[in-house]
């Protein structure tokens, strides 16, 4: 099982050598890293050599890198100003892809395998303005991000946007065949439900986030920690048509947690409960 961490958990902060030697203490060995100025600047070349450095350091991959989701900097991810590759007004769309394009231009200097992209932003209905705009700015984005040795993963989220329906046919219509799928196990639980959303998305998922919730917010609770069926949800995974990476991806809660500790032990539950379902499903 491959283990990564979403450094979304720490986005309040800067990115930093202790921070990823915390994680390779911990038993990870591959991160995605937040796209946001005031925790990770994908625009300045110091960054991107430091995060270089840093990961060297402790023999932690770059796994991916997650789009930016505004564009001012700012101390957290909610306090900027949204953008969406999928905005009809040019002006701005051209902007947000820019954005996007300045955090594919990373691995120019350090490689990555997968970005990981929002279709929107909030719960925004699927009109025909914006999907047409989607498919202007992932026609231009997919062979930028080829050019650079990276696959786009379009992430579930919770709107009409990102339904795995909406995600499904925007590529069948499209033919844009090079993107391929994020599953976010905590959208989907509030949304369709993981199973339903998982059967929809799986033979183009490449890459994850896991967290939990209770059902109606998007609280990126460590997983167990929520409603989420665990089992139900690994028996999925072990059946994926490829072994899927365990991105974990989760929000500061109270008092600074979940600790780096709290992190390797779910991830520990979450490998012997996979483990366990490959051996019923080889024993069957």
């Amino acid at each position: 099982m491959e283990r990564v961490l979403s450094t979304y958990r720490f986005i309040g902060q800067p990115l930093s050598l202790g921070l990823i030697g915390d994680a390779a203490s911990a038993g990870i060995k591959s991160v995605e890293v937040f796209c946001d100025y005031a925790h990770f600047n994908y625009r300045s070349p110091q960054s991107i050599r430091d995060l270089g450095d840093w990961l060297n350091a402790h023999g932690v991959a770059l796994h991916s890198l997650h789009s930016p989701t505004e564009r001012e900097s700012s101390a957290g991810r909610d306090s900027g100003s949204p953008i969406s590759i999928c905005d009809p007004e040019r002006t701005r769309r051209l902007d947000a892809l820019d954005e996007v394009k300045r955090a594919l231009d990373v691995a120019e200097r350090l490689p990555f395998r997968y970005l990981v992209q929002h279709m929107g932003h909030g719960r925004q209905s699927a009109d025909g303005r914006k999907l047409d705009a989607a498919f202007n700015s992932l026609e231009h984005l997919a062979i930028f991000a080829k050019q650079r040795g990276v696959t786009i993963a379009l992430e579930n989220t919770p709107s009409e946007m990102g339904s795995p329906e909406t995600l499904q046919t925007l590529i069948r219509e499209t033919h844009l065949i090079d993107l391929r799928f994020c599953f976010d196990f905590g959208h989907a639980h509030i949304e369709e439900g993981v199973a339903k959303s998982f059967e929809t998305m799986r033979d183009r998922i490449v890459t994850t986030h896991f967290h939990d919730n209770h059902g109606d917010t998007d609280e990126h609770l460590l997983p167990f920690g929520g409603t989420i069926d665990w089992d139900a949800a690994l028996k999925l995974v072990a059946a994926a048509p490829n072994p899927l990476p365990f991105v974990i991806e989760l929000k500061e809660q109270a008092a600074g947690s979940p600790a780096m500790s709290q992190i390797r032990a779910a991830l520990d539950k979450l490998e012997r409960e996979l483990e366990s379902e490959q051996e019923r499903s080889s024993e069957n």
